[in-house]
């Protein structure tokens, strides 16, 4: 009985024992670091003030005594982030998180300071206190995580290292705004890791990304945020699994009509086709391709049109049966239209298809310049009859000719939109030089 107490007794005064001895050896680097950094500072303001001195000597004028016993500026600071750590180390939960923001405000205003703090442990406790409850808490966390990881690729691996991908809220909707906002960001931050570092596939980064573009309280620039950061994940091939198996596909192209987001989102979609999960999730979209036909005809969107003419020539090879759909859908007056008025990229692309579209029984187009056609596939190789042949000559030539009319309306029109400014100006040139008076 005795030795069971004693064994207890110096379990527990071991357990003290060491809990001391940690604290004693975090303030202790603290300390040293403060003190290194204090002293190379000092012997700034030594040097500075024998100059200060020699100058004043030579002029002599007698230094106030406010100069010589005024103490460095960078200690107040030197105190502020000792007392900051040492809190957010140990403090309450409101110590805390007002701990928090000032970690934030010190990063913003000195660089220095980010990697301070990860030698101190700062990221760690910061990871933990994001998976909390309290949205204040929860918030001022995020707020210092993300400038804790500007500009340092280290911070970011620690915080992945740290657990924070795990951690990231499961429901978005109770999220706050900023706080939302604050995650996409930080994952933004986060997204330039490589694929190694990065645990894409086994950690909430893309359900809270899809999650958060598909819900309807979420505001459009913390969408454009989520979009690049799919963008940089689908760079990498290894994650273009995860992306299809999360529902990035379907998230997209509900994304695509939306002017203000199309451009990020095509471009993450052009990753993600050239992959056999990623054309297949999109062939198998109701909404294509006329969705993407669509955004072919936003002439004030050339960008768009080339991610979408790129996108369709992907869908469109060796695939019978997409071209078909394309053509259903009334690919090829869009198609003519764009080898008019679209940009030389989009033009060539446009043609490129188009070749892809002209006489479908009869072409036979090699491995490395468009679609395979076989002869065992129905209808395809069999001859074609006078007639209809003549009818489809008929047909490209009417829609070549609506297309050459409307390119002249619209040549005409911006001519005499020019006649007219032309027209006002030597109007109000006329005006104006008849009421100077003559000098002579």
């Amino acid at each position: 009985m005795s030795s069971s107490r004693t064994q207890s007794s110096s379990s527990s005064s071991s357990s003290v024992w060491q809990h001391q001895y940690m604290k004693l050896h975090f303030f202790s680097r603290i300390r040293s670091l403060f003190k290194s950094k204090a002293s190379s500072r000092k012997r700034d303001l030594q040097s500075s003030t024998q100059i200060s001195r020699t100058q004043q000597y030579s002029e002599k004028v007698v230094a106030p005594p406010e100069i010589l016993s005024k103490p460095p500026e960078d200690e107040n600071e030197e105190v502020v982030l000792q007392r900051t750590v040492k809190k957010l180390h140990f403090g309450t939960f409101e110590e805390k998180e007002k701990a928090a923001i000032e970690i934030e405000k010190l990063s913003r205003e000195d660089k220095n300071i980010r990697k301070l703090m990860a030698e101190l442990g700062v990221l760690q406790v910061l990871v933990s206190m994001v998976a909390s409850d309290i949205s204040g808490h929860q918030r001022s966390a995020v707020m210092a995580l993300i400038q804790l990881s500007h500009g340092t690729h280290t911070n970011k691996a620690l915080m992945v290292n740290a657990g924070i991908c795990s951690k990231l809220p499961k429901n978005v909707e109770v999220l706050h705004q900023s706080t939302r906002y604050g995650f996409a960001e930080l994952l933004l931050s986060l997204s330039s890791l490589t694929s190694l570092q990065l645990p894409v596939a086994s950690s909430q980064i893309l359900p809270f990304l899809m999650e958060t573009m598909n819900s309807d309280t979420t505001e459009m620039k913390c969408k454009e945020i989520c979009l690049a950061t799919i963008n940089n994940l689908s760079l990498v091939l290894e994650n273009a699994g995860p992306l299809v198996t999360n529902g990035a596909v379907k998230t997209l192209l509900s994304l695509i009509l939306v002017k203000d987001l199309s451009e990020k989102a095509l471009a993450s979609l052009g990753q993600l086709v050239v992959t056999q999960m990623g054309k297949k999730a999109m062939e198998e979209c109701s909404t294509v391709p006329k969705s993407l036909i669509e955004i072919l005809t936003w002439e004030d969107k050339p960008k768009c049109q080339e991610y979408t003419a790129y996108i369709l020539m992907v869908l469109a090879h060796q695939s019978w049966s997409q071209r078909e759909k394309m053509a259903k859908a009334g690919i090829v007056p869009v198609l003519l239209e764009v080898t008019l008025l679209g940009s030389p990229l989009v033009q060539k692309r446009a043609v490129k298809l188009l070749q892809w579209f002209k006489d479908e029984r009869n072409v036979r187009m090699g491995p490395h310049s468009g679609p395979q056609t076989s002869r065992v596939s129905s209808g395809i190789g069999s001859p074609m009859s006078p007639r209809s042949g003549e009818e489809g000559k008929n047909v490209m030539k009417n829609l070549v000719k609506q297309s050459l009319y409307k390119n002249m309306e619209m040549i005409t029109r911006r001519g005499n939109v020019d006649l007219e400014k032309e027209a006002c100006r030597l109007k109000s040139l006329i005006i104006s030089t008849s009421s100077k008076s003559l000098t002579y």
